[in-house]
């Protein structure tokens, strides 16, 4: 008994250290899982963004050659190696590059954008689970989800609105489709550890959803008016005011309260009582001391008046 106790005595600092250091290896393990979570939509907006300019730079160099094809067929047909026909193919394929082109640098700013946003959400420390960018990604797929079993358990809005329920819809079926492919790239949980390409992936379907449904929507009301048994009054299909008319009519509301902010301001300035000031006289100046050989002399020119006529 006496060797156990004396190896106890000498080694009993093992024990508490060895579970000291596993509780901070939990402890950081956690913190570095929290940490990736957090940065998990702003990582994958960086791989997004790297994919974008990598399009947008083969977009331009699709552009590039384009050019030199259409040039190549405008001289082989003054050579007379071609017809009008290859000239008209090589200009539509220009056109079609040309276009791609704008919409891949249409990508590119909208993925810059995305990247900002992400970027300034990292600096907003929350503990709260429900704010980490996958549950609040799962939650916007969820609220898509919720609007559109609406029109599937309300027995009203479904003989209202039939074309919502109908996948012979072109609009109809592109959002269930969108949905469907939204639901295999879900992740089991808003905990579940998954990797950038994969948040992007999900996210960017997800935007597909709620894209495919505004447009399913707004088809389902313009034929439900159509056929007379859309509710009165505006819905999804009313033409909506673009983003730049939303930005002028702030900032015109804003403009009218600043001016009629500083117009009552002046007002009240003007129409305030004013004390009356009287400026008080100023002192004239003293005269000057006699002197001991002379006349006393003055500003008014009267010593000089008196030597003349001494003289």
């Amino acid at each position: 008994m006496e060797p156990f106790l004396a190896v106890f005595a000498e080694f009993w600092w093992i024990g508490p250290t060895m579970i000291g250091a596993g509780a901070l290896g939990l402890l950081g393990l956690r913190s570095g899982q929290s940490s990736k979570a957090r940065r998990l939509a702003y990582d994958a907006s960086r791989e997004a963004l790297r994919a974008a300019h990598q399009d947008a730079l083969a977009a331009r160099h699709g552009v590039r050659i384009a050019r030199a094809e259409l040039a190549r067929a405008q001289a082989a047909r003054t050579a007379g190696y071609a017809g009008p026909e290859e000239v008209g193919a090589a200009r539509r394929a220009l056109d079609s590059a040309q276009r791609e082109t704008r919409a891949a640098a249409a990508t590119l700013r909208a993925r810059r954008a995305n990247l900002s946003a992400d970027r300034a959400a990292l600096a907003v420390r929350s503990t709260d689970p429900a704010h980490l960018p996958l549950a609040r990604l799962m939650a916007a797929d969820d609220a898509v989800t919720a609007r559109w079993m609406e029109y599937e358990t309300d027995a009203a809005r479904q003989l209202s609105f039939p074309a919502m329920s109908d996948a012979r819809v072109p609009q109809t079926a592109a959002f269930l489709a969108a949905h469907r492919t939204a639901r295999a790239l879900r992740p089991s949980s808003p905990s579940a550890r998954i990797t950038p390409a994969q948040f992007g992936a999900y996210r960017d379907a997800v935007a597909r959803v709620h894209h495919g449904f505004d447009v399913a929507e707004a088809e389902a009301w313009r034929r439900a008016r159509a056929d007379g048994s859309a509710p009165p009054g505006p819905g999804p299909d009313s033409p909506q005011p673009a983003d730049w008319m939303i930005a002028a009519q702030e900032f015109a509301q804003n403009l009218t309260q600043t001016v009629l902010a500083r117009g009552a301001e002046a007002l009240a300035r003007a129409t305030a009582p004013r004390p009356s000031h009287r400026p008080s006289p100023e002192p004239s100046p003293p005269p000057y001391p006699p002197s001991a050989d002379g006349p006393t002399r003055s500003t008014d020119g009267r010593a000089r008046d008196e030597r003349g006529d001494r003289a």
